[in-house]
């Protein structure tokens, strides 16, 4: 089939480089303009932008999908439209414009966490089970037919870098056989079953930690905003970004759960933090203004008296 592809950050680049690799006519790329990056904030092309160059991919920038993007699209006569974290809406007349719709990779098992952030709200919830979907896209938000799903089970540890990556790469084998299946005539959908649950953008209040939380709730919500927008606290009124923990043994200091929630400590080379229930070891930390470092190396240069942490 002949096919327009939209997507903008790193998480749509496995799509976008799998349909063009296939038998299918990717005719073209729709992505957001570029953005300023990095500490010199120099306008960069987003990674979809990026690889239909490589590719040689006639590219559309937007910010919006708009009349002039529609307009754009029915000159290049796709058969069918596929999305993946574009970043925007998709709207009548576009949403009509191929001749068999748009289809989308999304990033959760439909319908828990529709919206912007799956990856992310579902760890912050605590998931131990989440996955893709791809289903049709219709005007609300996320509520289309699925065609087909993946389970996956998501390892101990693992960030919300981590589980987006690897969904990234699965998915675009989920998304090539709906798509091939939709080229035959052989596609199925079904509507989705159960209640939605709702995953809106995350901002940087939702970094922040609670100690006052049990501790696998607080390590849930530091998986879920890392690496964005990333886990944080302040000590002694300065903040501190937190970048990896986890809840101590039964060696570390005050491991029978003594220190109050906030409260630090460390004992030879191990810091660790008071939390609801267990403690949790710090294991990197970037304060402001500096680089990521041993929480070690940091709680050694503080110069306070029973330094507390706290949003």
């Amino acid at each position: 089939m002949r096919l327009v592809f939209a997507g903008t950050p790193d998480a749509a680049v496995p799509s976008l480089r799998r349909l063009a690799a296939s038998d299918h006519d990717l005719a073209g790329v729709i992505t957001r303009p570029d953005a300023p990056v990095g500490r010199k904030r120099e306008l960069t092309p987003s990674p979809v932008a990026q690889v239909g160059a490589e590719l040689g991919i006639p590219t559309i920038k937007t910010h919006r999908l708009d009349a002039a993007a529609t307009s754009a699209v029915e000159g290049l006569a796709p058969e069918l439209g596929v999305i993946v974290a574009y970043g925007g809406l998709v709207r009548e007349p576009l949403l009509s414009t191929p001749r068999l719709g748009w289809i989308n990779l999304h990033f959760s098992l439909l319908p828990r966490w529709r919206g912007a952030a799956p990856v992310q709200r579902a760890l912050i919830a605590g998931d131990r089970v989440t996955g893709a979907s791809v289903f049709q896209l219709v005007p609300e938000l996320d509520a289309g037919d699925v065609f087909d799903e993946e389970e996956f089970v998501v390892p101990d540890g693992a960030t919300a870098g981590d589980v987006l990556t690897a969904l990234a790469g699965t998915g675009a084998e989920l998304l090539l056989r709906v798509v091939d299946a939709l080229a035959a005539g052989t596609a199925r959908s079904r509507p989705q079953h159960g209640e939605p649950t709702l995953a809106p953008k995350l901002t940087v209040e939702d970094g922040v930690l609670d100690w006052h939380e049990p501790a696998e709730r607080v390590l849930a919500r530091l998986s879920g905003v890392t690496p964005e927008p990333g886990a944080h606290t302040t000590v002694g009124g300065a903040r501190l970004k937190v970048l990896a923990a986890r809840v101590v043994d039964g060696d570390a200091p005050s491991s029978s759960g003594a220190l109050a929630p906030g409260e630090l400590a460390a004992e030879d080379g191990t810091v660790v933090i008071g939390t609801a229930t267990t403690p949790i070891e710090l294991l990197s930390v970037q304060p402001a203004g500096k680089g990521p470092m041993r929480a070690a190396d940091w709680f050694r240069g503080l110069r306070l008296d029973a330094p507390v942490a706290g949003a």
